[in-house]
């Protein structure tokens, strides 16, 4: 009951996934600062790439610049954080920066997927009802789905801190390189019924709604491409990959986190630990703007006109 009342309103949490690597850390800085600036630099590029270009202002490019922007969001709230603990000889974090520093990692994380599903609807319609495409996805829908994209998210993560933050914790301890809600929840002495509850709720409305709209869209996808004309096929292939690989790669990574925060890893070696922890926070960033530079013919022409390369 002592320690209990001693922890019950913590100032701070201690990050413990954290160890001395003597003079190595300045190398790790050092690349995570690349990767970084990289990051900033590819996201900046296209999104000033679609927004300055007419012929880009069509929905799909309009869905492909907000998940860009979530992009710089996530990664402006990851990597600070990051290369001033690495720097750090103490590696802990007041209270409130780290449910602020929760809140930036969460909402990137449900933003991502939600964004991800709408452009699997818009992939749908475009593909699935090419006729009545313009009809169905009007510049006043794409506005409505770009805010609800942000806003459903933002809100659910808003009452998950909102909850979790009041609780009594019986230590400060947080064994990652990064605040997370699920440690610190672990970490509590008062009953968390509640939170959990919410938790499965807001889960089943933030993830799974999202994960049925795009089962759903690439089941009808599909449909039409084994059906349809070898142009249908060559169009699906051409605009869905981009998407697919996006979705696959980020579910993915999602998953690892999943996993470590709900098995027990201690037999896992720590710098995979670190590694697994933060890769779907570092690699989707760098990932999507690579991906669809490349894949996507517009972008790529118009990318090569700007650094004068030959199309």
């Amino acid at each position: 009951m002592r320690n209990s009342s001693f922890y019950s309103h913590v100032s701070y949490f201690t990050l413990a996934a954290y160890f001395d690597i003597g003079l190595i850390k300045y190398l790790v800085f050092m690349v995570l600062m690349s990767l970084y600036i990289v990051i900033i630099s590819a996201n900046v590029l296209l999104i000033v790439v679609i927004c300055m270009n007419r012929s880009l202002h069509e929905p799909m490019y309009i869905f492909l610049c907000s998940l860009f922007m979530n992009e710089l969001y996530g990664s402006t709230g990851l990597f600070p954080f990051l290369l001033i603990q690495i720097l750090s000889d103490i590696h802990t974090v007041s209270a409130p920066l780290c449910y602020l520093h929760i809140f930036c990692l969460y909402s990137y994380a449900t933003v991502e997927f939600t964004n991800l599903a709408v452009m699997s609807y818009d992939r749908y319609l475009a593909i699935c009802c090419p006729l009545h495409y313009n009809t169905l996805m009007t510049f006043k829908r794409v506005v409505v789905l770009v805010v609800v994209t942000r806003l459903h998210p933002l809100l659910a993560i808003v009452g998950t801190i909102s909850l979790s933050s009041p609780l009594q914790l019986c230590g400060n301890i947080i064994d990652k390189v990064y605040c997370d809600n699920f440690s610190i929840v672990k970490l509590a002495c008062s009953d968390t019924t509640v939170i959990n509850i919410y938790g499965l709720i807001s889960t089943c409305v933030v993830v799974f709604s999202p994960l049925i709209l795009i089962l759903y869209t690439y089941i009808k996808i599909l449909k039409v491409c084994f059906s349809g004309s070898k142009q249908t096929r060559q169009k699906a292939v051409s605009t869905c990959t981009p998407h697919l690989a996006s979705l696959l790669n980020f579910s993915v990574g999602a998953c690892f986190e999943v996993l470590q925060n709900r098995f027990n890893m201690n037999n896992v070696p720590n710098i995979l630990r670190i590694f697994l922890s933060l890769y779907w926070l570092t690699c989707q960033p760098l990932f999507n703007p690579v991906l669809y530079g490349l894949k996507m013919c517009k972008i790529r022409t118009i990318c090569k006109s700007l650094f004068g390369c030959r199309v």
